[in-house]
């Protein structure tokens, strides 16, 4: 194979290289054989025969079947089933309007970056999702960040906020699996005329109101200025939405380069995401019974002394092993015992909080739950020995 540019691999490799020294080095992997305890599928709808013969249906029912968008949505690649699509996810999280984009991260991005303009000022909690940071660099924004659901950090940089102010947050923490202070949170922003941001990605399909996120299970949508919605995790499929007001989405498809200059998602996408919304609308004893299956994982975690979780009542338990070394030691002998667990290493996560994040979902059986605690149990205590 012929190399292009000698310099320009050398860059690439001695990059790779430090990578490796730190012990952080990523690589693709396939587990396909594996119980999963790794994947946001919390419900089980990616694998679920239900949802597969609903999109079929659904399909098959519409005139006609492009295999592409065609175009970007200003350009040939608007629908009338998008923009139906668009109204019902409103309704069902008690919007005004909504904007679907191809992914998690381009919202994030697209939303961000929009609403960053000059003078205005983001304040975002530390361990908000790479997205927003990458929308909060892209913008024109004063940004500032606070410690992670820290009061009172956020309320010294709300009186240093200048200009058009945005607060930025997860309700559930797609790291730790913690909950956002979400009604002291609003409480502040209130006070200081902060338009509150919260992405409800590892909420939605989980909350027990029908999977609607955790700012509707607290009454507070009037208070939020912008949601985030993704289909990836609970609802099994592709693609996001950002929710607001009929302002906000008009502004975005002006303003918003993620959405302007990107190829829509095909009609398959919209198909999907409409029926996992049909689905989840019908899955409120799934969601219970996902709960239970994380009370039954945290109390058998708690049995054994050498494990240390992160506080979390959502799909995402984190155990804490510091350093990468140790973290990806672990993971790898559980893999090697048919149970897909990953490491999160730094610098994703701060140095010294390396952790097994384990992802609860309805189909793991409670003796998958026990052997991992065991086995876990297990090999910490060989560490630690």
């Amino acid at each position: 194979m012929r190399r292009f540019n000698h310099f320009a691999e050398q860059f690439l490799s001695e990059a790779l290289e430090r990578r490796t020294e730190q012990n952080a080095l990523r690589k693709l992997v396939v587990n396909d054989q594996l119980v999963d305890f790794c994947s946001n599928d919390y419900l089980g709808f990616a694998r679920s025969p239900e949802l597969a013969a609903a999109i079929k249906k659904e399909l098959s029912d519409l005139p006609t079947q492009l295999s592409g968008s065609t175009g970007s949505r200003l350009l040939a690649g608007n629908t009338a089933y998008a923009e139906t699509l668009e109204k019902k996810i409103a309704a069902f999280h008690d919007a005004e309007a909504g904007l679907i984009y191809n992914s998690g991260y381009d919202a994030n991005v697209g939303l961000f970056s929009a609403l960053g303009q000059k003078n205005a000022t983001i304040i975002y909690d530390e361990l908000i999702h790479a997205s927003v940071h990458d929308g909060i660099r892209m913008s024109q924004a004063n940004s500032y960040m606070f410690k992670h659901n820290d009061l009172f950090h956020l309320e010294e940089r709300l009186k240093i906020a200048e200009g058009t102010c945005y607060v930025a947050i997860e309700s559930i923490y797609s790291m730790d699996g913690d909950t956002a202070l979400l009604p002291e949170i609003a409480a502040l922003c209130k006070r200081y005329n902060a338009a509150l941001i919260v992405d409800e990605a590892h909420a939605t399909g989980v909350t027990v109101n029908d999977g609607k996120g955790l700012v509707q299970q607290l009454g507070m949508e009037t208070e939020v200025f912008a949601r985030v919605h993704t289909f990836g995790k609970g609802l099994g499929c592709h693609g996001a939405i950002v929710l607001g007001s009929e302002l906000l989405r008009d502004y975005l498809i002006n303003f918003s380069r993620a959405f302007i200059y990107t190829t829509a998602l095909p009609v398959h996408s919209l198909v999907a995401i409409q029926q996992a919304y049909q689905l989840l609308q019908k899955s409120e004893a799934k969601i219970t019974a996902l709960q239970s299956l994380i009370t039954l994982f945290k109390a058998k975690a708690a049995e054994n002394p050498a494990i240390q979780l992160i506080e979390s009542n959502s799909p995402i338990q984190c155990i804490v092993i510091p350093g990468n070394g140790e973290v990806k030691k672990i993971a790898s002998k559980l893999q090697e015992e048919g149970l897909d667990v990953r490491p999160i290493l730094s610098p994703t996560v701060q140095k010294g909080k390396e952790r097994l994040r384990i992802c609860i979902h309805l189909f793991n059986r409670e003796n998958d739950i026990n052997r991992l605690i065991e086995s876990v149990g297990g090999h910490l205590q060989t560490i630690n020995s």
